[in-house]
């Protein structure tokens, strides 16, 4: 076919039915061939594309094709990544916020009536905290958080309990900006579950079942570092025996003088108060202030139950009571808010910090009959229920002791020079004590080797714990550690709790920092102000004074040229003499 062949079309339809005989171009109808031209207008668009494509091909190809394929791939990462947020966003739910030092963290609790609802149950009708769920079944409250949908649509668990896949969130990444220590998510049970959960019989006691206190009306100093009258003075051998557990053991425990702790004993407290003190409790909240050294902090957020069975005490010494008495904030019902007041006489150390020991690591002897209690530092304030604090790191943890790792420290030596560095404490006391514990105790760094303990370094400013055995022996052997060195109660407890693990199955529930700042909020010492926050200071632009006119403007002088007078560089521009104050005499 040639391309003349092109204009060939009959008269039927346009159809083209070409035979090739004898080289020759025949059509096969008798009717007359029409061979049209092609069209000019046709042939010059073919060739303006023909000459337009590559232009637009070359120019395409180097400039826009490279963002086009960018923009296209943008837009895509953009559409699968909103994509994913939003399906994300289906699946977590976030029902208010948690702000850093507020009294009203969100309370994680699992909607049961959502699960009932969906039919979600145990066979038996009962879960494993006692009664039924339609009996303890929550509704949501406003500031509550549940942390997926998951969580409210999945079966009731196995074990029963509503924070069983709660996890605490990750840490922020080690290129953000540091913010310094803060509180984060705790998942706490309703009051009312975390009532039910409390367990009917004491925890077992390893080893240690009989556990008795040393009384000596006239303790003897027997030694340079052997303690106080207070505390007995123990000899270094009565000290190394008290670490050795057995079924019964009797060991010093402070209060040694006096038929009971707080009678004639030092720490002396009033009969009536002392008559309290001995009545039976589930549970107890206690704090101390000495020196007038703190201001009181009212709790909040706790329950009607709490009010009713759970009694809070302040032990003070007698310069605080005059401070309170003064500002008529205690009276002869000894209340204050929700404290009850407890004024303690005949202190036994002139240092506030190490008669706050006394309380803080001794209140199995002052409460014989509690069970449980928690110590809070008096510059604290509590803004969670007891009973869910209870839950949340004793019973659900089956631990019978806990205490909040330090924020940033977990070495003892680097938390020891830490206390030099801020004059905490007598550096040469604090270096005999580490040194000693080096020598002695074989002390070393913290490393990996002791996980699952992560950390040596605690927070001390709260412990729960339950009054058993193992557990009162462990705050004696602390309180010891104290009495003989210095009253930073944080260079001596991981010696303390390892040596008694070393002797039985034992633990102590080291949560964290974060968690422990969730339901309690930290005020500063009497006397101690925050440090003010830097207020924006707008930048400040110096402009140099302007020159007065009459003053004539000096100029360095120029270096001395060859030149002939009258003479110029090339390129160089006349300039107009100006004589100074010229424009002054015009004036007149």
């Amino acid at each position: 076919m040639t391309g003349g062949s092109l204009g060939l079309r009959t008269s039927s339809y346009g159809s083209l039915q070409q035979q090739f005989q004898n080289g020759f171009l025949q059509a096969t109808q008798a009717s007359p061939v029409l061979v049209r031209k092609p069209s000019k207008m046709l042939l010059s668009s073919s060739r303006e594309k023909e000459r337009l494509l590559p232009f637009i091909c070359r120019y395409v190809g180097r400039r826009r094709v490279a963002m086009l394929l960018l923009v296209v791939l943008a837009l895509l990462v953009f559409v699968f990544g909103s994509f994913t947020v939003n399906k994300e966003s289906n699946i977590t739910l976030h029902i208010g916020s948690m702000t850093p030092y507020r009294s009203d963290f969100p309370v994680f609790s699992n909607p049961l009536e959502v699960e009932n609802s969906l039919g979600d149950k145990n066979s038996s009708g009962q879960n494993s905290l006692g009664g039924s769920d339609q009996s303890r079944a929550p509704s949501i409250p406003p500031s509550a958080t549940i942390t997926t949908l998951r969580d409210v649509i999945r079966p009731t668990p196995r074990l029963g309990h509503q924070c069983e896949n709660f996890t605490l969130p990750p840490p922020p990444p080690p290129g953000s900006k540091k913010i310094g220590p803060r509180p984060c998510e705790v998942c706490y049970l309703p009051v009312e579950d975390a009532i039910a959960s409390m367990p009917s019989s004491p925890s077992k006691s390893p080893v240690l079942q009989n556990l008795t206190y040393v009384h000596d009306e006239n303790p003897i100093k027997t030694e340079i570092h052997g303690g106080s009258d207070f505390g007995g003075y123990p000899s270094m051998k009565q000290r190394n025996e008290s670490f050795d557990i057995k079924e019964s053991m009797t060991v010093h425990c402070g209060f040694v003088k006096g038929s009971k702790p707080g009678d004639r004993s030092g720490f002396d407290i009033d009969e009536a108060d002392l008559m309290e003190l001995e009545q039976f409790h589930e549970v107890i909240v206690a704090s101390a202030i000495f020196g007038n050294y703190d201001n009181i902090q009212q709790p909040r957020n706790i329950s009607e139950a709490a009010r009713k069975n759970v009694p809070f005490y302040m032990f003070i010494d007698e310069k605080t009571e005059a401070v309170m008495k003064n500002s008529s904030d205690l009276d002869s019902s000894k209340k204050f808010g929700f404290w009850r007041i407890i004024v303690v006489r005949n202190i036994p150390y002139t240092d506030p910090r190490r008669n706050g020991k006394v309380p803080k690591l001794l209140l199995h002897r002052i409460f014989p009959n509690v069970r449980y209690s928690i110590w809070i530092d008096g510059k604290l304030q509590l803004v969670v229920d007891p009973y869910q604090i209870l839950e949340r790191f004793l019973w659900r943890e089956n631990a019978n002791i806990a205490i909040s790792r330090h924020y940033k420290r977990y070495d003892v030596f680097v938390e020891a020079e830490a206390n030099k560095n801020a004059g905490k404490f007598d550096n040469a006391s604090i270096d005999y004590q580490i040194d000693f514990y080096r020598r002695e105790e074989n002390l070393t760094a913290y490393n990996e080797s002791k996980l699952p303990i992560t950390s040596d370094v605690p927070e001390g400013c709260v412990i729960v714990k339950e009054h058993i055995p193992i557990t009162n022996l462990f705050t004696c052997l602390w309180f010891n550690e104290v009495d003989r060195f210095t009253p930073r109660d944080q260079l001596s407890f991981s010696t303390v709790r390892d040596k008694i693990m070393s002797k039985v199955s034992w633990s102590i529930n080291m949560f964290e920092d974060c968690e422990r700042r969730n339901f309690v909020i930290q005020d500063y010492h009497k006397g101690v102000k925050p440090p003010p926050r830097p207020r924006p200071v707008s930048p400040v632009i110096r402009h140099p004074p302007p020159l007065p006119r009459s003053i004539p403007i000096v100029r360095s002088p120029m270096k001395k040229s060859n030149r002939r007078k009258g003479e110029r560089r090339s390129g160089q521009k006349r300039h107009r003499k100006v004589i100074a104050g010229s424009r002054d005499n015009n004036s007149f």
